[in-house]
C-alpha cells in the first residue's frame, strides 16, 4: 500500500501497474526497461506536461480529425497503463485499435486483445488470426500491419514507439503521432509529431483537444497542422527539461 503522501505517489502506481502487467503476460519483461528509461526522463521534465508537448497535442489531434483512416498502435505498455483512453479516442475519433508487438506471441497478443476488449473495444485489428501484411524495411516483428489498419492508414498514433518503425512508416507518407518521453530520442526526431510527454498525462488532453477542435472547420485544421514544426517544437521541449544541481 502505497500513502498518498509519498512524494513519488504518482508514479509508483504506475510503476505497480507496469509490474501487474508483466506478471499477466501483457507485457515482455524488456517493456519495464524501457519504463524505467521513461521514468528517468520524466523525473527531469518534473513530470509536467510543458508547453511544446501541449503545442503538439494540438497538432496530432488536428492530424486525427483530418484523417480518413486514423489507426491507433497498441504495444503492451500502452495497454498496461492506458487501455481506456486508447478506447476513448478510437470511438471519438473512428480510429481503429491495432495490436503491434516486438516480442511478439500468441498469448501477448490474446491478452492484449482481452484488456483492450475489458476497457469496451469493438473490433481489434493485428490479430494473429489476420492475414497480415509486412512492412519493408523492418527487420523485426513489429513489421506486420493490419490491412485497412495501419497498412492502409494516413495518420498513425504511435506511443512508446521504435524508432525504425517510426522511420519507416513516415518515409511510406503516413503521418506519424508519436509520444515519447525523451526529445532526443530516434522516434521523436523521425515522426511527424513527437509529443515529448508521459503517456499517461497525454491520452486525457488528447481526447479533449479533439472534442475541442471537432466542430472546426478543415481548414482551420489544416492551418494548425501547417504551422506546426516538430523539430522546432523539440528543441523547445529541451529547455523544459532541468537538472538540479
Amino acid at each position: 500500500m502505497i500513502p498518498e503522501s509519498h512524494p513519488r505517489y504518482e508514479s509508483l502506481l504506475i510503476r505497480e501497474k507496469i509490474v501487474k502487467a508483466f506478471k499477466e503476460g501483457i507485457l515482455a519483461d524488456s517493456g519495464m526497461i524501457a519504463h524505467g528509461r521513461g521514468e528517468a526522463f520524466d523525473y527531469l521534465l518534473g513530470e509536467k506536461t510543458s508547453t511544446p508537448a501541449k503545442m503538439a497535442i494540438k497538432a496530432g489531434a488536428a492530424a486525427i480529425l483530418l484523417a480518413k483512416n486514423p489507426v491507433f498502435s497498441v504495444n503492451g505498455n500502452t495497454a498496461a497503463l492506458v487501455a481506456e483512453e486508447m478506447v476513448e479516442l478510437s470511438l471519438l475519433s473512428g480510429g481503429c485499435l491495432e495490436i503491434n508487438l516486438f516480442h511478439r506471441t500468441p498469448q501477448r497478443v490474446n491478452a492484449i486483445e482481452g484488456v483492450l476488449k475489458q476497457a469496451g473495444a469493438g473490433k481489434v485489428l493485428g490479430l494473429d488470426d489476420e492475414k497480415l501484411k509486412y512492412l519493408d524495411g523492418i527487420e523485426s516483428p513489429r513489421a506486420t500491419a493490419s490491412p485497412g489498419g495501419i497498412y492502409d492508414a494516413d495518420v498513425i498514433l504511435v506511443p512508446l514507439e521504435d524508432g525504425d518503425r517510426a522511420d519507416i512508416l513516415e518515409k511510406t507518407g503516413k503521418t506519424v503521432i508519436t509520444i515519447d518521453l525523451n526529445p532526443l530520442s530516434r522516434t521523436s526526431r523521425m515522426s511527424s509529431i513527437s509529443i515529448v510527454d508521459n503517456i499517461v498525462r497525454v491520452l486525457p488532453l488528447l481526447i479533449q483537444e479533439i472534442r475541442n477542435l471537432k466542430r472546426e472547420r478543415i481548414d482551420k485544421l489544416q492551418q494548425i497542422l501547417d504551422n506546426f514544426d516538430n523539430q522546432e517544437n523539440l528543441k523547445e521541449s529541451l529547455k523544459f527539461f532541468k537538472i538540479k544541481k
